[in-house]
């Protein structure tokens, strides 16, 4: 591995790969790492232009232009490539330390190998995978992230979903105790749904039109927190529902405790969390009269909207986290990314 800073390249520059590297400059994380190359199939004019504007997180905050193959950023110069496999970039010639998967389209372990066989020496990919063998580790970072030794090549980051639920599901199972766990997520709309209707591949509730109606969709949410909280497991039911708006989406999250409870201990162990302790600057809290759009370009895994929280039963407890499914997401990539590579230099 070459010495720090450690050079990292994108694969997808859709809506992930955009916010991991606009993220990546506003953070100032050019001391850790460098994004030195991304590889998408869009032309050099569409990946100029998308960088520079956006319509959920605005300009980038800096300067923008394209040189011949290099998209320049603040004097950095990002090797633009379009090749369609992973396995035909030449990743060790880059001399790439780590690849940020955000394409979305890669599931399984032959998937991973294929960037493998190709020079990476590592990926992280920004989707869970088909299962939890297809990778070495999934990390939800401020829970697991210890897990990695260094030596993995392929880990997953989980889910915008798992990213919230997971901190406080693990946080009050510890407090309280869980016996039973339904969620709903209502998300904002994306980008496999239409403007107006249109075919869908696979979904036929996705070929209405996105900002026209609520949406029921499938979610592998239960799953994703049954791998990071086995002691969970047989105990989450969990649904989706796809909302007219932009950005932010929030959880529903209703919970059967093991003993009686209130929302004030509730709130007491969520807000400690967010105000110490591992969690801090990735879990907030909040009680003020907040809508959604308050959220946008929020970095925090989850914040807990303290004034929603409702006790019945008395174990029946209902919460409300918000998240910023794109921004929130793409700074846990880069989070991980940074634990990860620095975890495996020590191991040198």
């Amino acid at each position: 591995m070459s010495n720090p800073p450690y050079r990292v390249a994108l694969n997808g520059y859709g809506r992930i790969g955009r916010c991991v590297l606009r993220a990546h400059y506003e953070r100032g994380a050019s001391a850790e790492f460098r994004i030195v190359a991304l590889n998408d199939l869009a032309d050099q004019a569409s990946v100029e232009y998308l960088t520079r504007f956006d319509s959920t997180h605005g300009r980038f905050p800096g300067a923008v232009r394209v040189e011949g193959d290099r998209l320049c950023l603040n004097g950095d110069a990002l090797q633009v490539l379009r090749v369609p496999t992973p396995e035909a970039v030449d990743w060790a010639a880059l001399g790439i330390d780590l690849v940020l998967e955000c394409s979305g389209v890669y599931h399984s372990r032959a998937d991973g190998e294929r960037f493998l066989r190709a020079g990476a020496p590592r990926v992280l990919f920004s989707q869970p995978m088909a299962s939890e063998h297809d990778v070495d580790a999934t990390i939800v970072y401020g829970v697991n992230q210890q897990r990695l030794a260094g030596d993995e090549k392929l880990v997953s980051n989980a889910s915008c979903t798992t990213n919230c639920s997971v901190p406080l599901l693990k946080l009050l199972n510890e407090a309280i105790g869980l016996e039973y766990i339904s969620i709903t997520t209502i998300h904002s709309a994306m980008n496999d749904q239409p403007v107006i209707d249109a075919y869908h591949h696979e979904d036929l509730r996705r070929t209405r039109s996105a900002f026209q109606s609520v949406i029921p969709v499938s979610t592998g949410l239960a799953r994703g927190i049954e791998r990071l909280l086995p002691e969970l497991s047989g105990r989450i039911q969990a649904k989706a529902v796809r909302v007219p708006t932009l950005n932010v989406s929030c959880l529903d999250i209703t919970l059967q405790t093991a003993r009686d409870t209130s929302a004030e201990e509730v709130n007491r162990v969520l807000r400690r969390a967010a105000e110490q302790g591992p969690l801090q600057g990735l879990l907030d809290y909040t009680e003020l009269p907040h809508a959604s759009c308050d959220f946008n370009h929020d970095p925090h895994s989850a914040i807990v909207d303290g004034s929603q929280t409702r006790v019945s039963g008395p174990r029946l407890v209902n919460l409300l986290a918000w998240f910023d499914n794109e921004w929130g997401f793409a700074n846990r990539m880069l989070d991980v990314a940074s634990h990860w590579l620095s975890v495996a230099a020590a191991r040198q």
